[in-house]
């Protein structure tokens, strides 16, 4: 079964400094027909003005990811960790037990373009964690690159649900096939370019989940930015 998911029919919100597209229902924007896949609750495609940001505000019981396309976010939170996160880099929080974070662009002049992903842990509970890591490198070298997983595999960030996150940056022609097994499913969400899956075409923005198949099939039809989800 696969389901494309376009970017038009994504909810969104426009709070001037903060325009936000929401993949599955959020905040003010609710759809019982999209509420999640599997472990996947929450893909946000945010634009954050300069200067502005999200002030001090709690998570528990929620990993979250933070993939920064353009521009940079400047994160702070209660486990004392204060870092900037840019372009290449992957920033994930393990809410646990609870956790204040705040979020801001550094830059008075330049826009922040990222997308924050949720993912429900296996369990809940637990201490809050922290890690972030550029995968600039990997993704040049290999084309797509393993940024988290369940056991840190390859180099990647760690998370607590039975869960894998890919970045791929392909050229145009460039193609490759993934295997997925029958019990898992994958959702892809293309950041840029145009991309064929398993013949179906994504262009920016869109969306396409996959299950009862046992390989994804890629191929970009012009330079493409995507992540790709294993879940179980």
């Amino acid at each position: 079964m696969q389901t494309l998911r376009r970017s038009e029919q994504r909810g969104g919100a426009d709070h001037g400094w903060l325009k936000a597209k929401h993949s599955f229902s959020f905040a003010g924007y609710y759809d019982p027909a999209h509420m999640g896949f599997r472990s996947l609750r929450v893909i946000n495609q945010d634009r954050i003005a300069g200067g502005r940001g999200f002030g001090s505000h709690p998570h528990n019981n929620m990993e979250i990811i933070t993939y920064v396309l353009e521009g940079a976010l400047e994160h702070r939170d209660s486990m004392g960790n204060s870092a900037v996160i840019r372009p290449g880099e992957v920033q994930y929080m393990s809410a646990g037990t609870g956790v204040v974070h705040s979020e801001h662009n550094p830059d008075p002049a330049k826009e922040t373009h990222l997308l924050q992903i949720w993912i429900e842990p296996a369990q809940d509970g637990g201490a809050p964690r922290y890690d972030q890591r550029s995968f600039a490198e990997a993704i040049a070298r290999d084309k797509m690159a393993l940024v988290v997983s369940p056991d840190g595999k390859d180099g990647s960030i760690a998370l607590r649900q039975d869960a894998r996150i890919y970045a791929g940056r392909f050229l145009a022609g460039d193609s490759r096939t993934v295997p997925l097994a029958l019990d898992r499913g994958a959702w892809i969400q293309l950041v840029s370019g145009t991309l064929q899956v398993n013949g179906e075409t994504l262009s920016a923005g869109d969306a396409l989940a996959i299950e009862d198949k046992t390989s994804i099939e890629l191929s970009a039809t012009t330079d493409a930015h995507f992540l790709l989800f294993d879940l179980a």
